[in-house]
This record gives C-alpha cells, structure tokens and sequence, in this order.
C-alpha cells in the first residue's frame, strides 16, 4: 500500500471508531456493550441504512453502518458524537462473542462507523451487530480469508442506477453465497431527479454539495436487496464517476465550462468524502480533500491476488480523436499506480492474477468495415499505456481482468496487439453488466447494433445487453464464469437465470464457452 502520513492516520483514528483496539476488547456479555451515556440516544431508529462489512483479510475484516434517523434529509442526528456499540460473534445469536467494543459516530464523518476488527481466524464465517440507545441494528454475516484456499466464489457487479431498475440481482446474488462481492464503480448516479424514471432520485438536481451526496447514498440503501447482499456478504468497492461526475478525469470535470476547477476540486471533496462514509473500507480511504486512496491489494493465499485499481484520480483527461488517444504521454493510472500495479503483477505467487478495472480493458472498434473508432473514456483512450500492460500480461501467470462501466456484458480475449488479429492471447477480461442501469433493453435492437461490429471484434467471446452480474468459481485449474441475469428490472422482483457460462483453464490465456 501507499504510504500515508500521521497526521492522516491520527485523523482517521476517529472515523475508524476504535479500530485499532478491536482486537484487544475483553469478552462480555452483550448487556454489557449498552452505549455509556443516555443522553447521546437517539429518538428514532438510526440504522435506516442498515449495516455492511469490506476489505475482508485472514484475520480481520471492517464492519460498518451509519446512523441515520431521517435519511433522506441530512441523517437527522445531532451535531454531536454518539456512542455506538459493536459485537462480533462466532454464532448468529452472540453466544460466542469474540470481539467487541464501542466506537464514536462523529458528525464530521456524517456519524458513519468504521471498526477495522482484528484478530480473527482465518476462513470463517461471523456475526456482528451494533447497538445505539435503545436500538439495535440487524445482525449482518461476514467472512475471513482462508489462507490456503482451494477455491473462492466470487460475484462481480456495478452500474446500479437507481432511476434506470430495481436492484432485484442482488437477490439471486444473495442466495449464490459469494465469499465476496466485488464491485468496480457507478455505486450511485450523480444525474438529477426524472419524473418518468421507474424510481425517482431524490432532490433536486445533481448533488454537488456533502449533505447531497449523502442523500443520494442514503436513497440508494434504501433498496431491500442492496442492504441484503451487504448483510450477508463482505464487499470489495471501487468507485468508477457517477459517484462523482460523469466522465470526470482527475480533477477536470465533464463541462469545464460550466464547473470552474475550484468548483470542481469542492465536489470531488464532497464526493470523496460521501463514498467512504457510507463504504466499509479502511481508515486509509479516509479522503484528504479531493483525493482519496483507493487501489490496493488483497491476496487469497497462493489461489489469487486480487488488484483493485483507480482509474479516475490520476487519469489524463480524455482526448477526442484516435490519432490523439494514441499520445504515449497519456497515463490511465499515473506513474505511482502504474508501477505499483506492474510490481505487483510481476512479483506475485498466486496462481490467478486478478486486475478489478472500473472500465474496460480489451479494445472496442466502434466502426465496421476499415479504420478504427475508439472508446476513449475506456482504456481504448489511453492506447500507449493499455498496449504496455498487455505486453507486461505475456510474462503473468494468468492475468484476468474483471470490469464495468459499459452496462452490457463483453467478454473478450486480451490480446497483445488489438490492432492484428494473429497476436498472441495474454489474458481474459470480463466487462459485467449493469445491476440496473439503462433499465430493460431491446434484444433485437442491441443484437441489430453491436452484431455488425463482430467482425472487427475478433476477440469479444460474448456479448449481451441483458442485466444481472457475474459470478465467478474460481479454484487452482481453472475459472468457471456465469452470466447471471434477470428477467426484467422495471419491478422489484424478477427470476433469475444463467444466461452463459465460461470458463478460463489454468496456464492457457483467453477465455472460451462452456
């Protein structure tokens, strides 16, 4: 990980709640873990926003909520701390409380609560909960890394909008028992509010201001089946630009010519600090202003290393043509993350070498016939550095890329040089589609616009338009991928199914059906 400095650290002790003491709590009974002073109680159910875990480790895993007593106005709760008590348990009804502890909710970090709990064992389930007053949370489930697992299940998703569907997908995720969800960005829309919308987004307008950007959080989990999957299921996140501004690159916003740079800097501390309140991340995500660390790694024993990149704060902003995306002076990750990711690729002892991108990877030729047309806010802007990591890919032990952003599912081989079809296979990308966004589209007409580009394609595997996520059973032969999808979006409930299944074989790059 990236260095951070102290006094960052010191800042982040308040919103990590306690978190470096967790492991050193006695054990006692729940009755004992009542917040210290009744006067800091609130009046109403605070954990409308229910409760989630992330960043799960062998032997230590952050769990989360957020108090919130009238969500969808601020939060509701008084511009002082509150006290919020914490048990994690090695049974669903705390017979066998292992660690617990109180932590502060504080207004400066919109009363979220992040506990880093440490000393656990590795590869097991566990309970937790929090209490605050005379209220009690639900009792979420989360799990630790194995450190020698023989196989992981993994769900991947992103792109839930919620003016576009319903979440129903996390539904059948739920019931499919990942060891963890990874999603890679668009975890709310920044877009004003749409009468005609199947749910309409709450405001006024985009939110540009803190208070804003928390209400669109706190909107977004108030959908059951989002707030399920994150009770049931640690989470891995990223965040891609609708949490913050369409298509933004660094610190340059969409419309410059609207959103002056300071005005611009402003909502991406807001925007910053809005994500990490309402994520269960770590103190080191805590933001310094307008930045925020994101990009880490995490390793599953010798089965996988997975690499979390961040591909919006560093980028150079996106160019306009293709003669203009193939400048080598243009960087999608920025030297520091570049050669972090590069290091950590080449040094790595997994068997599967996992690379969590917010956007797409393979190539994307957007005209039949001869030329080519790019992408550019994909890596298909970024032409020089995307074809550098695909020949860095030759000498990694089964690279495999798993992305979002285009809210359909694209699964491609990766290829060493996109623009001849005859080079060589160095890995797998697999682009999942939206949860919800772009609502139910049309087979026919997507089939009637994307089946012309094949030819030009060579190297998509499959392509569809339906929505849904992915789901990964990953083991030391191989990676068998389902394309799950749901049959509608414009209602809360909708059956599920496999759309497709595939599969990555151990030592051989590319990605073939099942």
């Amino acid at each position: 990980m990236p260095e951070i400095t102290r006094r960052r650290l010191i800042a982040a002790g308040a919103a990590a709640s306690g978190a470096l003491a967790a492991g050193q709590i006695p054990l006692a009974p729940a009755a004992s873990a009542a917040p210290r002073s009744a006067s800091r109680r609130a009046a109403a159910d605070p954990f409308t926003l229910g409760i989630a875990s992330g960043d799960p480790l062998t032997t230590a895993v952050v769990i989360w909520t957020r108090l919130a007593t009238d969500p969808l106005h601020g939060g509701g709760m008084p511009d002082s701390a509150v006290d919020v008590s914490w048990q994690v348990a090695e049974d669903q009804k705390f017979r066998r409380i292992v660690r617990q502890g109180t932590a502060q909710a504080e207004p400066a970090f919109g009363h979220s609560v992040h506990v880093d709990v440490r000393g656990l064992r590795p590869g097991r389930d566990y309970w937790y909960r929090f209490r605050s007053g005379d209220h009690l949370s639900a009792v979420g489930r989360t799990r630790t890394v194995d450190t020698s697992p023989s196989k992981l299940r993994v769900a991947l998703a992103s792109c839930q909008n919620w003016q576009q569907g319903y979440f129903n997908a996390y539904a059948d995720m739920r019931e499919q028992d990942p060891d963890f969800v990874l999603f890679v960005g668009d975890y709310i829309y920044e877009s004003a509010p749409t009468a005609s919308s199947v749910r309409v987004h709450e405001g006024s307008g985009e939110p540009v201001t803190l208070d804003q950007y928390r209400n669109r959080y706190a909107q977004y989990r108030t959908d059951p089946d989002l707030n399920a999957i994150h009770e049931t299921t640690p989470w891995i996140v990223t965040f891609d630009d609708h949490e913050v501004d369409n298509d933004f690159a660094g610190e340059v916003p969409q419309d410059p010519d609207k959103q002056s740079h300071d005005a611009f800097v402003q909502r991406l501390t807001a925007a910053y600090q809005a994500y990490y309140e309402h994520m269960p991340v770590r103190a080191t995500a805590v933001p310094n202003g307008p930045h925020i660390q994101m990009y880490r790694r995490f390793d599953f024993g010798s089965l996988m290393r997975l690499n979390v990149l961040d591909t919006r704060q560093f980028r150079s902003n996106q160019v306009t043509s293709d003669a203009a995306a193939e400048d080598p002076k243009l960087t999608m990750l920025g030297a520091t993350q570049k050669s972090w990711l590069l290091n950590g690729l080449e040094r790595s002892y997994a068997r599967w070498n996992v690379v969590a991108s917010q956007i797409m990877m393979a190539e994307t030729d957007n005209v039949a016939g001869p030329g080519k047309n790019w992408f550019y806010d994909a890596w298909d802007g970024y032409q020089a550095e995307r074809n550098e990591l695909m020949a860095r890919f030759q000498h990694i032990r089964n690279p495999v890329v798993l992305s979002g952003d285009r809210h359909l599912t694209m699964i491609s081989d990766l290829k060493k040089d996109f623009s001849d079809p005859r080079s060589a296979v160095v890995g797998a990308e697999f682009v999942g589609t939206s949860i919800s966004s772009n609502g139910d589209q049309d087979v026919s007409a997507f089939n009637a616009q994307w089946d012309p580009l094949r030819k030009d394609n060579p190297h998509w595997k499959f392509i569809d338009c339906h929505r849904g996520y992915h789901l990964f059973d990953i083991d030391r032969r191989g990676i068998d991928a389902q394309v799950r999808v749901v049959g509608s979006v414009l209602k809360p409930t909708s059956t599920s199914s496999a759309l497709t299944r595939l599969r990555v074989d151990e030592g051989r790059p590319g990605v073939r059906t099942v």
